[in-house]
């Protein structure tokens, strides 16, 4: 089992910053992909960025040049790195692992956080 924690989420003003975190224990695989979704209510959760074990990223192309995904290996920690947040960001974020190779297995390979709200006002 794995355990997601975030933190980070908030209000603030259009054009603003805001840092999550998320921070996984448990049975991580040394190969994984960490990421963070986001949803509104009545829509679909979507992706919003994804960072590989090596370090390769992938972002939506709506956050692109404001978000910026990390990861601490060490610390089994992902970042997300949020600027010049616009009114239409405001959503719950999701912290998701994806356990590459557990689902061969038999094994649970997709966790998720309980999600937290980010909030911008215009």
């Amino acid at each position: 089992q794995v355990q997601l924690v975030e933190s980070g989420g908030g209000l603030v003003q259009a054009g603003g910053s805001l840092r999550l975190s998320c921070a996984a224990s448990g049975k991580l695989f040394s190969a994984n992909v960490m990421g963070w979704y986001r949803q509104v209510p009545g829509k679909q959760r979507e992706l919003v960025a994804t960072i590989l074990s090596g370090g390769s990223t992938n972002y939506a192309d709506s956050v692109k040049g404001r978000f910026t995904i990390s990861r601490d290996n060490a610390k089994n920690t992902v970042y997300l790195q949020m600027n010049g947040l616009k009114s239409e960001d405001t959503a719950v974020y999701y912290c998701n692992v994806h356990l590459v190779g557990a689902q061969v297995l038999g094994l649970k390979y997709d966790y998720w956080g309980q999600g937290t709200q980010v909030t911008v006002s215009s």
